[in-house]
């Protein structure tokens, strides 16, 4: 059954449908030898190409792989970057007929959760704002916040792009504060570019240190080193689908192993009993 290529593509997980769409008007993306338009019918019989890499298409869709990544300061989430800089991308496993997708984005200065798929219909839903999926935050915060400036923070705030706010906001997410600095552990369910820091601006408050601790039912966790990543559980795979309202694929339709990338398991979902985080080590720039 033929399907716009955009949905088809990003089902494979070559991109998210509006890079796809970028591609086709670059001239990138060619089908049976000529040049893609957007919207234009494909099936799985079409030979496609992107930037002269064929794109294999299965008449039965790739089983869905979710990784969990453990981001680190300075890393960035893009998959080639023109200043050199690490990306989270370098030390992912190979997948032969798709590619990962990064499920949102975390800045330069942000670190920890960062999923990554090669489902794109899982990777759009869980990006999505109308999903309303959950994210959380440990936030270091420079400034005395009060409760008159939390207030203002969970019932909603004007941004240059709109009304945004935090779901929850709770102090010491890891434990007190040193001098100027307090801990909060923040809940938002849409990813707006810097909106956890700007939220904080707005306040006249400078956030010192962001860490991405969940999103939706996952959980990070301590066991997974910075900068590795591991597969998740077919029970986390699952969890996510349903998160979505996508239905869960059926055991037999999973990879045999899940055995992690680096390190040993360590993300799990929210289910699970939560066990208290402990304080990051101070590092010479945060005395």
């Amino acid at each position: 059954m033929a399907e716009r290529i955009q949905k088809l593509l990003a089902t494979a997980g070559v991109a998210s449908r509006r890079e796809i769409e970028r591609l086709i008007a670059e001239g990138r993306i060619l089908v049976n030898g000529r040049p893609a338009e957007i919207g234009q019918r494909v099936d799985h019989d079409d030979k496609i190409r992107v930037d002269g890499r064929p794109i294999g298409l299965q008449r039965k869709a790739d089983p869905t792989r979710v990784l969990i990544y453990k981001k680190q300061v300075g890393e960035v989430v893009t998959r080639e970057d023109p200043e050199g800089r690490r990306t989270v991308f370098r030390k992912l496993p190979v997948l032969e007929a798709s590619r990962w997708i990064a499920v949102g984005r975390l800045d330069i200065n942000t670190s920890g959760l960062l999923l990554l798929t090669n489902n794109g219909e899982l990777a759009r839903r869980l990006m999505h704002p109308s999903f309303e999926v959950p994210r959380e935050y440990a936030v270091r915060v420079h400034g005395q916040v009060d409760a008159e400036m939390i207030q203002r923070l969970t019932r909603g705030v004007e941004l240059d792009d709109g009304m945004a706010r935090f779901e929850s906001m709770l102090a010491d997410a890891y434990e007190d504060g040193e001098g100027s600095n307090q801990w909060f552990r923040v809940r938002l369910r849409e990813g707006r570019n810097r909106e956890v820091r700007r939220l904080f601006e707005s306040q006249g408050l400078e956030v010192s240190r962001l860490i991405r601790v969940s999103y939706g039912p996952i959980e990070l966790g301590r066991g997974i080193k910075s900068a590795t990543s591991r597969e998740a559980t077919a029970a986390e795979i699952e969890a996510l689908m349903e998160a979505v309202g996508l239905e869960p694929e059926r055991p037999s339709a999973r990879p045999r192993s899940a055995r992690p990338s680096t390190g040993r398991a360590a993300a799990r979902t929210k289910s699970a009993a939560r066990k208290p985080m402990r304080k990051p080590r101070p590092t010479a720039r945060d005395r």
